[in-house]
């Protein structure tokens, strides 16, 4: 993957339920994205705008009803279950608002998990992942002996130490006070950079905006405006 090439895709995506009385309710509406290797892009709304069914069909975590989603140059439905399991395993990195760490396993295992899942040797990058963002020395310390801030730097840890293609961040500093997200945030945004990963982060803090190359912003399931970053 070169630099400044496409990542991701999504083309005319659809995303539609049913309710209670069994009719359909689009929560996506024919959306069209493409994120480049080593773009960061915010992509803001309100809770209930779409941002998240997005992210789980970027990730191939949901189907859509129509349309297409491709990662590097790969069509995720063509892919079959097992192979967007693989694709997810390899190429795609997470970082959750409520940080989704293994409460029984260390920092340092919790960052090497993410590696043995992709099949990937750790020959030490599982230290130097947690020495990139701050937190050498506590690499045997669990998650309930670690701050928010802290616990939210090994799941940023864990989502670049496998060299994904693409990070995706929900609401990455949702449960953090705001001086500990802004911190987050510049972390996640320019360790993306520096190795080239596309990083799109959904969230309703119009803050992550700063970091960004592209600002999205949602509603309704559709993509309302595109700005250029403050």
């Amino acid at each position: 993957m070169t630099a400044g090439a496409v990542v991701i895709r999504a083309e005319d995506l659809w995303k539609e339920y049913r309710d209670g009385d069994g009719a359909a309710v689009a929560a996506l509406r024919g959306l069209n994205l493409e994120i480049c290797a080593g773009e960061v892009v915010t992509l803001l709304g309100r809770s209930g705008s779409g941002k998240t069914t997005l992210l789980n069909l970027l990730a191939g975590l949901d189907r859509p009803t129509r349309g297409r989603v491709e990662l590097e140059g790969a069509d995720l439905e063509s892919l079959g279950e097992r192979g967007r399991t693989l694709l997810r395993r390899r190429r795609i990195g997470f970082v959750f608002q409520f940080f989704n760490l293994l409460p029984t396993l260390t920092a340092l295992e919790n960052v090497a998990l993410a590696l043995e899942l992709a099949g990937l040797p750790d020959g030490g990058r599982s230290h130097e992942a947690l020495r990139a963002v701050g937190l050498e020395g506590k690499e045997r310390r669990r998650p309930d002996e670690l701050s928010g801030g802290e616990q939210q730097r090994v799941a940023v840890a864990r989502a670049l130490v496998k060299g994904p293609a693409v990070i995706l961040a929900d609401e990455p500093t949702g449960n953090l006070d705001t001086a500990t997200g802004d911190r987050v945030l510049d972390l996640l945004s320019s360790r993306c950079r520096q190795a080239g990963a596309a990083l799109l982060m959904a969230t309703h803090a119009p803050r992550a905006a700063q970091r960004a190359d592209r600002v999205l912003r949602m509603a309704d399931g559709a993509l309302a405006a595109v700005d250029p970053a403050p």
